[in-house]
């Protein structure tokens, strides 16, 4: 893979990199319809194809908050046309790094030394690139290490990258008014979070060691001493991406097994701790040799207040959700509707809500769940695809929901998917033996 010498890190030299990129998927679009004069049939297929491929690759080589955002779209499956998921997909786990001297250069920079001065060996090449930072292999004494380098200027520019994607993403997600800025506020908290090194290898260990008596997951032993604001240095694990994992002929007994872990670590965090992982995309996930889970980078965890947890959790309640009293009083207890609404917006948000709830909470309903059932999917899609066409919903504010929504759904869309890439089936209430 091409390596990059040089990441914009000036506001102006960044906003100019989206403009050019904003002109490309411009001239998509007039290509797209001067096409579709010819043929009226045309449908948007090769059109978002191309639009993904731009977007992409103008966010790669800024890396930074710009492509952690790509990276968070990546898990909408149910919300984004496919060629968007599957090119954004990449930004969880692959793109392009760093080259060699500047990576030297960056190190020195942070630490004071050279790589070659800290480790015992410090292999150049990175082995895997994301949106914060990159992480090479190393060794001291008998130890295996993992080296992870946060990029230069990704602190410095969130405010500001997320200034240039805010209008795409109110005009994606229907959110008006002064309100959305709780919503951004939340994105750009955790993302200043996630560039504190020395903060995640706190809420590592914490959770890390909270988490152990999990059967079947295996978590990283991260080095303080070795490590700073911008340089985080722990274990290597060696595994298979999760995503590529479940591409293979796995067996039935392996895939209920690496699910089941996943389930109890997820539940575990949300009512033991309250507090979570809330970055649950494949390139977090490896599967080890002998058949285990491993979680590596805590850099995005989300606390979640009993404000929040007590009305959402009892909204997993199927007698509440068919109380009409009940219902209402948790909708407006959790934002989702608010003394503002018209008549309208109650009655149709009240039945939107009902139905999607009746949905997700279905895996809460029962002592067994499966994963990997088609029914349970295609009834996620199709609402999804319904509600995205209804033209309704466009007129409508879509500033729905407590703040606290964006990482605790993220989480949980997120979960679901990587146990229906597994297609395993869990027992809902096995992580209570571990609290």
């Amino acid at each position: 893979m091409k390596t990059l010498d040089k990441i914009p890190t000036g506001k102006i030299e960044r906003a100019s990199k989206l403009l050019k990129t904003g002109v490309k998927v411009g001239g998509n679009y007039v290509k797209y319809y001067s096409e579709r004069l010819i043929n009226s049939e045309l449908t948007t297929d090769k059109l978002n194809k191309e639009n993904a491929e731009d977007i992409y690759d103008g966010l790669k080589s800024l890396k930074g908050s710009a492509l952690k955002v790509a990276q968070m779209l990546s898990m909408e499956k149910n919300m984004l046309p496919s060629a968007y998921v599957e090119k954004f997909s990449l930004s969880q786990f692959s793109v392009p790094p760093l080259s060699a001297p500047l990576v030297r250069k960056i190190f020195k920079k942070y630490y004071g030394k050279f790589p070659e001065q800290v480790f015992d060996t410090f292999d150049k090449n990175s082995i895997n690139a994301a949106s914060i930072g990159q992480v090479h292999r190393a060794t001291k004494g008998t130890k295996k290490l993992a080296v992870k380098i946060q990029y230069p200027g990704v602190a410095d520019s969130i405010s500001s990258d997320l200034s240039l994607v805010k209008p795409i993403a109110i005009k994606m997600f229907n959110i008006k008014g002064k309100d959305s800025d709780k919503y951004f506020k939340e994105v750009e908290n955790k993302l200043v979070e996630e560039t504190d090194y020395l903060l995640e290898i706190k809420q590592s260990k914490e959770i890390t060691e909270a988490c152990r008596a999990i059967p079947n997951i295996l978590f990283p032993e991260y080095y303080p001493e070795l490590s700073n604001e911008k340089v985080i240095t722990m274990d290597w694990m060696s595994g298979q991406h999760l995503s590529e994992y479940t591409k293979t002929n796995f067996d039935t007994k392996t895939g209920d097994k690496l699910g089941q872990a996943l389930w109890d670590f997820y539940m575990y965090q949300m009512h033991g701790l309250r507090k979570m992982h809330a970055d649950p995309h494949p390139g977090n996930f490896l599967v080890s040799d002998d058949g285990l889970l491993i979680a590596i980078d805590f850099g995005c965890i989300k606390e979640i207040p009993s404000t929040f947890y007590v009305p959402y959790f009892e909204l997993a309640k199927k007698e509440n959700i068919e109380n009409e009293v009940i219902f209402l009083e948790k909708l407006y207890e959790l934002e989702i509707l608010s003394d503002k609404d018209s008549e309208e917006e109650i009655e149709y948000f009240k039945e939107l809500f009902k139905e999607m709830l009746s949905i997700f909470v279905s895996p809460f309903l029962n002592e067994e769940f499966n994963f990997g059932e088609e029914d349970f999917w295609n009834r996620i899609a199709n609402l999804s695809e319904r509600y995205s066409k209804d033209p309704k919903i466009r007129k409508m504010n879509g500033n729905r929901g407590s703040k606290h929504f964006l990482y605790i759904n993220r989480t949980f869309f997120g979960l679901y998917n990587l146990l229906h890439d597994l297609k395993a089936t869990i027992k809902v209430n096995s992580f209570m033996s571990y609290m």
